[in-house]
């Protein structure tokens, strides 16, 4: 087996509670030896989110069992909200030394990300791109052109792509990227923690809905995130005050600049809970019946939070313009899609789901079946597969 052991080297912006359980599960897989490599210190140490408009570190281990090392990052600016914002000039000779027998990155446009694809040093390493980018929300113009030409030329560094699903997919497909060149790699959460807290999460999400005012009777529309214009939360606001019922209500969790905007609803049945750490969200989602997701732009990928809600048993209401609809969403069967930015779709899909309640819990419990296709263990195996090929 020894023999076998592939060294595998991942460059990545910075810690994400996402894909930190995953690099656990990488490291104890006997094909790989693994080293994470960091270009930011974001969610290790109290940071604020401007997006949120608060200030957080993670509270959930980010950086246990798995080997890592954080990059000196020179930039003034440091972040992912521009190109100079991962500038690791060490970067190159760090991984080289490590000696990998291939490198993953996530990402390729900062400035980090360039100087390893174009390395001379690194250039008889194989690499693996993931990204999580797709076509969903077309642009067209002379920009979006000269991008897709630039891009096409970086991507001919890599040997092999992770998709993490059909949008996705479909986005390589149209940078020029052959199939026998993608992997299916699905996105996926820390399985495992959702549905081992379940149980207790149902639990303390009554008492919390309970305290925040919620009846209990209530069919309760949860959405959990940043308060900002891509996530739509107006629009989840509007569709949500025309439907006549007063057996609903609107959970909405997060914080960020459409907040005072929101909070001015005249609606009884809006409440509203502050941004909530990584370790509350199995309590957060168990509060809901269904969880909403009605995005509309460029900048919703995937919509992770789709499946952290589908672990616990939620159905979900996503826009045509989140990645994940395609491979989690099966209408009428796992939730609803409705076309971005239509208000009016939005809530006749809301009103479905309020019209027989038992069938929506029934959904959710479809949904909750999925996950396991959508785990570290699938995404670990289609990894393996990239690499030995």
């Amino acid at each position: 087996m020894a023999s076998k052991v592939k060294r595998l080297a991942v460059v990545i912006s910075h810690p994400i509670q996402y894909y930190s359980p995953w690099f656990r599960h990488l490291a104890d897989r006997d094909e790989l030896k693994l080293k994470v490599f960091y270009l930011w210190d974001f969610g290790i140490k109290e940071t604020t989110d401007e997006k949120f408009g608060t200030s957080f570190s993670w509270d959930i281990p980010l950086l246990d069992g798995y080997h890592s090392e954080f990059l000196k990052n020179q930039s003034k600016d440091p972040g992912t909200h521009h190109f100079r914002g991962l500038d690791n000039p060490g970067a190159v000779k760090a991984i080289s030394k490590w000696n990998p027998d291939s490198i993953l990155i996530f990402g390729y446009n900062y400035a980090t990300h360039l100087r390893i694809i174009l390395s001379r040093q690194l250039r008889k390493v194989p690499m693996i791109f993931r990204g999580d980018s797709h076509n969903l929300f077309p642009t067209k113009g002379w920009k979006q052109k000269l991008s897709r030409n630039l891009r096409a030329m970086i991507f001919k560094r890599f040997q092999t792509f992770l998709s993490v699903g059909q949008a996705n997919e479909e986005y390589f497909k149209s940078c020029g990227i052959k199939k026998k060149k993608l992997t299916r790699a699905y996105h996926c959460v820390d399985n495992d923690r959702f549905q081992d807290a379940a149980e207790e999460a149902e639990k303390a999400a009554n008492k919390w809905r309970k305290e925040l005012g919620i009846p209990k009777k209530a069919f309760v529309f949860l959405s959990a995130g940043k308060f900002e214009s891509k996530k739509r939360p107006l629009d989840l606001l509007s569709a949500f005050e025309k439907i006549d019922n007063p057996d609903c209500a609107l959970l909405l969790i997060g914080g960020g600049e459409h907040e005072k905007q929101l909070k001015k609803t005249k609606d009884k049945r809006v409440f509203f809970a502050p941004f909530q750490n990584q370790s509350q969200m199995p309590k957060v989602y168990a509060a809901g019946n269904i969880v909403m997701l009605p995005s509309y732009g460029r900048g919703e990928t995937w919509g992770l939070a789709i499946n952290e809600a589908m672990n616990l048993g939620r159905p979900a209401i996503v826009s045509s313009h989140v990645g994940c609809g395609p491979d989690l969403v099966i209408q009428g069967k796992t939730g609803w899609i409705f076309p971005a930015g239509d208000v009016k779709a939005l809530r006749k899909a809301m009103k479905q789901a309020l019209k027989n309640p038992i069938e929506t819990h029934k959904m959710g419990q479809r949904a909750q079946k999925k996950m396991d296709k959508f785990s570290y263990k699938a995404a670990g195996d289609a990894l393996i597969e990239a690499i030995m090929k």
